[in-house]
């Protein structure tokens, strides 16, 4: 099978002012036919990151979309009308958050796939039309689905990793300062809620962009363009900087070279294979001479300047080590059967080939130099976000987000700190802390009920009971349904349904057919 090599399709295989900005977050009622009964969960154990300790052996008490109590089992009144579920041993956190999402496949994929995961809020990563009446309809309550906070389509420049011959119109193309402001306007007009930058800017036009997004009042996010220093994309209210890429680059102490060798990467349009090889080299280069005077410099401005991290671990780890990749991983029977072929494809044609011993021996040292790196951005206070890729290749909607969560407590995180990034984080980002991101009453009931203790083991957090989306709970009989219609969905041909589409590691969908 032959493929052009595109980054906006290695990422997006399938469907496709200053620092207080709120990344235009949306959260209104996910209004599904009929009225919500009121609920009360009784004997679950609450967890989430506002509190010291958990609150075992209480009750969750749900009116409409919202907790009105959170007490002792016997402390809150449960009065007649009240659907009682009673949950003994198990545990209540909040719902989770996709802070780093490209989604595949039709709306009978990937909204589903959130849901049953426990995950309630995605933030898109690159504007798409697929999804816009995704988020419509849910809202519109014809479609049961998480909240979604959706990007700009991707402004790059030129050339660029998405933008190529078989794909044109992958990503808004600028080269100067005119263009950039205008590509900023443009966005704003479409409606995105957030400015989504990529890889290949130059340090003018990224100027003009961040000027211009403060002027229109719009939040910025996405890579930090090779050519552009984190610390100065960060003073310019960056808000959110995704992957690792030139977060470790920003702290070797060859800090000349490093930019030299940033400097010198040429592509051709489209050319993201070529990219990630040039770039291989250059992050083996800062990370063999990484400088712990220069990572705490950086942080100490990340922090000041809040600016928040999306480390997308999951990512890094599938390019980092695609060798490993299961071909038997019982989650490709809920990804669509064109999916399934896209990954592969990206996988024996763009990560695979050429790759030397030397190589691979350094990318498996890499990723666990990333780990390393993640460890010391907690440690240091830097605000970290839940993000996976989820539809990039071998990353599944709402699965994968349990596995960041994992990798992040490998990387150093206690399992209290990794929930908070996938809950209480999002929620201060997507400035939404007053409804999302805890256990407490007034806030939204997006809640997971898992059936064994996170805190003893974070991989529990894929143990889930049943899931309350809005006020409305997806009992466990429920949710076997829904991934039972995934997969009988995955299986039949799309008839021309449109479909979202990404690629790899925070790249592009493709355009939606």
């Amino acid at each position: 099978m032959s493929r052009p090599i595109s980054r906006r399709g290695v990422l997006v295989g399938g469907a496709a002012a200053g620092a207080a900005l709120a990344v235009g977050a949306r959260h209104p009622r996910r209004a599904a036919a009929g009225p919500r009964p009121r609920l009360a969960l009784r004997g679950v154990t609450v967890i989430d990151a506002t509190r010291s300790r958990p609150r075992p052996n209480a009750t969750v008490l749900i009116e409409d979309d919202r907790i009105v109590a959170v007490g002792g089992r016997d402390e809150v009144p449960v009065h007649h009308g009240v659907t009682v579920v009673d949950l003994p041993g198990r545990f209540v956190i909040p719902g989770l958050c996709e802070m780093h999402a490209h989604s595949i496949g039709t709306h009978e994929i990937s909204p589903p796939l959130y849901l049953a995961n426990g995950v309630t809020t995605v933030r898109e990563m690159s504007g798409s039309p697929v999804v816009d009446r995704w988020r419509a309809d849910i809202e519109r309550g014809v479609l049961a689905g998480p909240r979604w906070t959706i990007a700009s389509t991707i402004i790059d420049g030129s050339p660029s990793l998405l933008a190529g011959p078989d794909d044109p119109d992958g990503a808004i193309l600028v080269t100067d300062e005119a263009e950039a402001r205008r590509a900023v306007r443009r966005v704003k007009a479409e409606g995105a809620d957030f400015v989504k930058i990529y890889s290949r800017l130059s340090a003018e036009a990224f100027e003009a962009i961040a000027d211009e997004a403060r002027r229109q009042g719009l939040p910025l996010a996405g890579h930090c363009p090779d050519k552009v220093a984190v610390a100065r994309a960060s003073d310019l209210r960056q808000r959110s900087i995704e992957h690792l890429h030139t977060l470790w680059c920003a702290v070797s102490g060859r800090a000349r070279q490093v930019r030299r060798a940033l400097d010198a990467i040429a592509i051709d349009a489209g050319d993201y294979g070529g990219w990630f090889r040039q770039f291989h080299k250059v992050e083996w280069l800062a990370s063999s001479h990484h400088s712990a005077r220069r990572a705490d410099a950086l942080f100490e401005r990340l922090i000041a300047n809040g600016t928040w991290v999306t480390p997308t671990l999951s990512m890094h780890l599938i390019v980092d080590r695609p060798e490993d990749l299961p071909q038997d991983d019982p989650r490709l029977r809920y990804i669509p059967a064109e999916d399934r072929e896209w990954w592969r494809w990206a996988v024996d044609n763009i990560y695979l080939p050429g790759r030397t011993a030397e190589e691979i021996g350094q990318q498996r040292e890499l990723f666990d130099r990333r780990l390393r790196f993640v460890g010391a951005m907690r440690r240091a206070g830097v605000r970290l976000l839940n993000g996976s890729e989820a539809g990039f290749i071998y990353a599944y909607p709402g699965f994968s987000l349990h596995e960041e969560l994992a990798l992040q407590v490998r990387a150093g995180l206690s399992p209290l700190e990794a929930i908070a990034t996938a809950t209480l984080e999002p929620a201060r980002y997507l400035g939404a802390e007053r409804d999302l991101g805890s256990v407490r009453p007034g806030k939204l009931a997006d809640l997971v009920v898992l059936d064994a203790d996170p805190l003893a083991d974070i991989t529990n957090t894929s143990r889930i009971h049943a899931v309350v989306a809005d006020g409305r709970l997806i009992t466990s009989a429920r949710r076997r349904r829904m991934l039972a219609d995934v997969e009988r969905a995955a299986g039949m041909p799309r008839q021309g349904l449109p479909a979202a589409r990404v690629g790899c590691g925070c790249h592009a969908p493709r355009r939606h057919r």
